[in-house]
């Protein structure tokens, strides 16, 4: 009797276990950024992501190798031409200057004492002409180790920002090693990377506007630089837009979005009229196992498959003539964790 109620206790225990191990683990929902069609997705023109650059950019270093005894700018500095940048120990080069003066001083008074005798002809004319040498060689001796303390200090060669400090004092510098960088910044220019079949459309006065989100501004570009070399592996060509940076306030670096006003020269005239077009990140836009294209549609918290029909690339954007309409939600981050249904949260 004992028995059956232990084992009758047993059973309960272990079927309790089991209604306990039955509850269901939620699946956090997958953080993710939509993107709103027909708002942020239409195009005007052509659209391309670019990087501002110095209009010039010169790097200030040493002509001899010493230990760095200070630096006297830091990043952002602003400097003149002529300006002292930075110093190293000039011991050594002076003692080698103090040398090569006593040698002068030397080689100066051996030629008076020669030309007393060379002047009442009582020195052979060989003799003169090695005593004279010998004075030049001194003079071009003197002049390398004034020169090469001179070459101790290092001055801003032109006027500008100073972009990088790459050197500090107790470090070891070496010819040609630099110690900075300066920038010309008081224009800039956007680097945007074309794709072979649109740089032609490209022409010196193209008219383009650039949108920097880190200054929350939009600025006009000037004079367009195109390049004449494409990349081996993207099939990209540069192409570069000179902007006037008022106060300086566009920086080196900064990442900005390049619009093609009115559509490139030479577009069509229907092409241009396509501003309204559908389009999406083309990073946004996935290959399936059978070769069609999909993108992720956001539908009340669950992303779900969608195929598209695409049409042309424009810059760092596909236009989709099919599959899409405006007002939908796609889903253009986080995409990478989703499948069929998933959850997702902004």
């Amino acid at each position: 009797m004992k028995k059956a109620a232990f084992l009758s206790a047993v059973m309960l225990a272990l079927l309790a276990s089991c209604s306990g191990g039955k509850e269901e683990r939620k699946v956090a929902p997958v953080r993710v950024r939509t993107e709103v069609v027909g708002e942020a997705a239409d195009v005007n023109g052509r659209t391309y992501v670019g990087e501002v650059e110095a209009e010039s950019s010169t790097a200030v270093s040493f002509t001899g190798s010493g230990t760095v005894l200070r630096v006297l700018v830091d990043g952002g500095q602003r400097v003149s031409r002529g300006q002292l940048i930075a110093e190293m120990d000039a011991t050594q080069a002076r003692n080698a200057l103090a040398n090569c003066e006593a040698q002068m001083r030397q080689a100066n008074d051996a030629l008076a004492r020669m030309k007393q005798l060379h002047d009442q002809n009582a020195l052979a004319d060989m003799k003169w002409v090695e005593t004279q040498s010998q004075v030049a060689q001194a003079q071009a001796q003197l002049d390398m180790a004034k020169k090469a303390v001179a070459d101790c200090r290092v001055y801003a060669p032109v006027s500008g920002v100073v972009g990088k400090k790459m050197m500090n004092a107790g470090e070891t510098a070496l010819p040609s090693q630099p110690v900075c960088t300066i920038l010309d910044i008081s224009h800039v220019k956007v680097k945007v990377s074309v794709p072979e079949k649109e740089i032609a459309q490209f022409s010196a006065t193209t008219p383009t506007e650039i949108r920097v989100e880190a200054l929350g501004e939009t600025f006009a570009g000037g004079r367009i630089e195109k390049g004449v070399q494409a990349d081996p592996v993207s099939r990209t060509y540069d192409v570069r837009i000179r902007v006037e940076n008022l106060g300086e306030r566009l920086l080196a670096g900064m990442v900005c979005e390049v619009k093609v006003m009115g559509g490139c020269d030479g577009v069509a005239a229907n092409e241009t009229q396509r501003g309204a077009a559908v389009s999406v990140p083309i990073t946004a836009v996935q290959r399936s196992a059978d070769g069609s294209m999909f993108v992720w549609k956001a539908e009340e918290g669950k992303a779900h498959r969608a195929k598209v029909t695409l049409g042309e690339a424009s810059g760092n954007r596909m236009e989709v003539v099919g599959g899409l309409k405006k007002g939908e939600k796609v889903i253009v981050e986080g995409y990478q964790k989703l499948s069929e249904g998933t959850e997702y949260e902004e």
